[in-house]
């Protein structure tokens, strides 16, 4: 058996290499250990500063996956300008025939979401999901604004000129949507490529477009402030995709690797209050609070909350 080589790598899950600033904090750090190629796990050279942060996290997280959430993205109806309208255009409907209003909701797209808010513009999406079986007879009014795009634009058979191949029928969306009762719920939403961390906490019942994913379940404003902090998106830049351009992609698979500390009440009503005030108010004075309550809650040093402070300025 060969000899194993020591060097300086740390073997890790993450699989990206972060550029490492110049700071005093790293300067005052001691060499890492030697560690050697045992394993054809991903790896990155981390600063003895890092590994410590990541020690840390690893110590007290626990994959979102193993919570009680669940995560999905939003509708993809293969014929945007068909099914996505604007108040006018709603308006017109609901007057030529009030029932219409049965299936028209409000619809978020992926760049309507900011940090701890959305921008809600007007549009509106028609929620002819194939898991909910509607009669479009019972309404005319949408029925006559589908086919004013053309069945043969609508029908989804994979023919050139029509949506892809599917069994659902023309009026319907292309996906089949068994989670829409989810929209109506308390939800984390997010875009699925941003430049940074921007989650948003939805409690309007707002649905949602294919570029957002969106979580539904338990401590949701306590995790909302997690995904939302320095330490996460740090923690994303470890160990998420990117697009060719370098942005992040918030992809599901890597939300469910997401470390969340599981936190005692007190630790929760804390930071949850805090992220109300966040969401009202968001001052950098006021992040910068909540940030502060989530360093300690993973128990990093003054150190450590200094080098993920410059850090984020390099985001």
């Amino acid at each position: 058996m060969p000899n194993l080589i020591p060097v300086l790598f740390y073997t890790s899950d993450f699989s990206r290499q972060p550029q490492e600033p110049e700071s005093p904090s790293e300067q005052a750090t001691v060499s890492p250990p030697s560690q050697a190629f045992t394993t054809s796990d991903p790896w990155v050279i981390l600063s003895p500063i890092e590994r410590s942060i990541k020690n840390k996290i690893e110590a007290v997280g626990t994959p979102l996956k193993d919570w009680d959430i669940s995560i999905n993205y939003g509708i993809k109806t293969g014929f945007n300008e068909a099914f996505i309208i604007d108040g006018k255009k709603k308006d017109e409907l609901i007057a030529a025939d009030p029932k219409s209003a049965e299936i028209i909701r409000p619809i978020l797209r992926g760049r309507d979401i900011k940090r701890y808010g959305y921008e809600f513009v007007d549009l509106y999406l028609i929620t002819t999901f194939p898991s909910l079986k509607i009669d479009i007879e019972k309404f005319p009014a949408v029925k006559a604004h589908l086919l004013s795009f053309g069945h043969d634009r609508l029908k989804q058979t994979g023919e050139q000129g029509a949506r892809k191949k599917t069994n659902n029928q023309w009026f319907e969306t292309q996906d089949s949507i068994t989670y829409w009762e989810d929209f109506y719920k308390q939800k984390i939403v997010w875009g699925e490529i941003s430049d940074s961390a921007k989650f948003a906490f939805d409690g309007d019942g707002n649905f949602l477009l294919n570029t957002i994913f969106f979580m539904v379940g338990g401590n949701l404003k306590y995790l909302l402030a997690l995904l939302n902090s320095n330490l996460g998106e740090w923690l994303f830049h470890q160990t998420g995709t990117t697009t060719g351009g370098g942005t992040n992609r918030w992809l599901k698979y890597t939300l469910e690797q997401f470390l969340a500390k599981e936190p005692m009440d007190q630790e929760r009503e804390k930071i949850e209050k805090q992220t109300d005030v966040v969401t009202h108010s968001p001052t950098q004075e006021n992040i910068s609070t909540l940030d502060r309550l989530i360093y300690e809650l993973y128990g990093l040093s003054t150190e450590e909350q200094e080098y993920l402070d410059l850090r984020q300025n390099s985001f």
